[in-house]
C-alpha cells in the first residue's frame, strides 16, 4: 500500500457481505465482567512495604514503570496503528456462519460490527460470541437447526438466553491518550477496543481500527527503551495467576473445556497430564476453527484431536518460570506474537499463567493512586 492517506467509511449494500475497509497511515512521528472497582485495585499493595526504604533496583523499577505511563499519555490510539492496515467490518445482519468464514478467510478472531439500519457502529464481534451461540445450542439442541438463519444482530437476544452479561459496547476516539484506551480496557476487561470517529460531512461514526492489548503492549516494548529497567521477577512483583487453576488433560471433550471457560470467565485452558506437565494449551480463538463451516459434530471430540488440526504455521505456546523478569517478558512481546505465558518450574510442571491483561494492569496501576 501507498503511505497516503487513505480513509472510507463503512456502507451496508449488502447486508450478507463484510465490508473490508483498506488504510495508510501517514503520521508524525464472552465474558462476565468483573466490578471495576475490584479490578482497578493494584494487586500486592501493602502500606507498611511503602515505608520501607527502596532499594535500587526498587528505584529503576518504578522509573521504568514511570516512563512507560508517560510515553501511554503523550502517544495517542492512533499512534499505534501501523503505516497500512485492513480493516474488516461486519454487517449485523451478516449470518453469523458467514461470519465465522470471513474471520477464517482473513486470518482474524474478531470485527467491528456495523448497524447499517442506524448507520452507527453496534460493538465487536469475538470469540466470546461463538461460545455463546453453541452454550445456547447446547442447552436447546431442538434449535440447532435454524442455525443456519441466525445472523449477528441476534447475539444480544442470545446472552440473555443463556444468562450471560453483555459486555460494555466500548470504543475510544482515535486522537485521545494511549493510557485513556488502556484504562478503559482494564475497567471493563476488554482485550480490544475499536477506534471510532466521526465523518466530517456527515457527522456518522465510522470504525478507524481496533487495537488490542498485545498491539499496545509491543508498542510499549519496541518504543520505550526503559522496559530494561524493570528488572523484577514474577514472583517478586506477583504478576499472573496461581493455586486454583482450571486445567484439562488430552482426553477432556471439547465442549466440557468450554463450559469451563464460561464458568470461570477465562480465555484459555492449560493442557496437563497427571503430573501436572503442561503439554499444550486450549484457547478461545480455537472454537472458531473447531466449528468452521457451521459444524457442531466435533465439539463432542478430545482436546487432544482438536489440537492436532492447529494449522502448521500455529506459533505454539509461551513459558516462563517464576524467577524470569519482567524485562525479558517484554523482550519476549517485542520478538514474537504472544498472548500469554504458561509458568511453569523446572520440570515443566504448571504454576501458574500470566495474561497480557495482568501485565497491563501491573504496568498501568502498579504504586498508583487509584482514580
Amino acid at each position: 500500500m501507498s503511505n497516503s492517506v487513505e480513509e472510507s467509511r463503512p456502507t451496508a449494500s449488502n447486508p450478507d457481505e463484510a465490508m473490508v475497509l483498506p488504510a495508510s497511515i501517514a503520521r508524525l512521528g464472552h465474558e462476565s465482567i468483573a466490578q471495576p472497582s475490584t479490578f482497578l485495585l493494584p494487586r500486592g499493595q501493602n502500606r507498611a512495604m511503602q515505608d520501607k526504604p527502596l532499594t535500587a533496583l526498587d528505584k529503576d523499577q518504578l522509573h521504568g514503570l514511570k516512563s512507560i505511563r508517560d510515553f501511554l499519555r503523550v502517544r495517542t490510539s492512533y499512534d499505534v496503528l501501523p503505516l497500512s492496515f485492513r480493516l474488516i467490518i461486519l454487517n449485523t445482519d451478516l449470518l453469523v456462519n458467514k461470519s465465522l468464514t470471513i474471520l477464517l478467510q482473513n486470518g482474524i478472531v474478531s470485527a467491528p460490527l456495523w448497524d447499517s439500519h442506524t448507520s452507527t457502529f453496534a460493538g465487536l464481534l469475538t470469540t466470546s460470541d461463538y461460545i455463546n451461540v453453541i452454550q445456547y445450542y447446547w442447552q436447546n439442541p431442538d434449535a440447532l437447526n435454524q442455525i443456519d438463519q441466525f445472523r449477528l444482530s441476534s447475539l444480544r437476544d442470545i446472552e440473555k438466553a443463556i444468562g450471560v452479561l453483555p459486555l460494555e459496547t466500548l470504543s475510544i476516539h482515535p486522537s485521545r491518550p494511549l493510557y485513556e484506551a488502556c484504562r478503559q480496557m482494564l475497567k471493563t476487561r476488554a482485550r480490544r477496543i475499536p477506534l471510532v470517529d466521526s465523518d466530517e460531512e456527515t457527522g456518522r461514526e465510522m470504525v478507524v481500527s481496533v487495537i488490542t492489548q498485545y498491539r499496545i503492549l509491543k508498542f510499549i516494548a519496541v518504543n520505550v527503551t526503559e522496559t530494561e529497567m524493570l528488572k523484577k521477577s514474577v514472583s517478586e512483583i506477583g504478576l499472573g495467576s496461581y493455586g486454583d487453576l482450571q486445567t484439562a488433560s488430552m482426553d477432556t471433550t471439547v465442549i466440557d473445556v468450554i463450559h469451563m471457560m464460561v464458568k470461570y470467565s477465562i480465555s484459555s485452558v492449560p493442557i496437563v497430564d497427571k503430573e501436572k506437565h503442561v503439554l499444550n494449551v486450549f484457547e478461545a480463538v480455537d472454537v472458531i476453527t473447531i466449528i468452521k463451516g457451521g459444524v457442531y459434530d466435533d465439539l463432542t471430540t478430545s482436546i487432544g484431536d482438536a489440537l492436532s488440526k492447529r494449522a502448521e504455521d500455529f506459533a505454539g505456546i509461551y513459558t516462563c518460570s517464576e524467577e524470569d523478569r519482567l524485562d525479558s517478558i517484554f523482550d519476549t512481546i517485542r520478538k514474537s506474537r504472544v498472548h500469554r505465558l504458561v509458568v511453569i518450574d523446572e520440570e515443566n510442571r504448571l504454576k501458574g499463567v500470566i495474561s497480557l491483561s495482568d501485565i497491563l494492569q501491573y504496568v498501568l496501576l502498579h504504586g498508583e493512586d487509584v482514580d
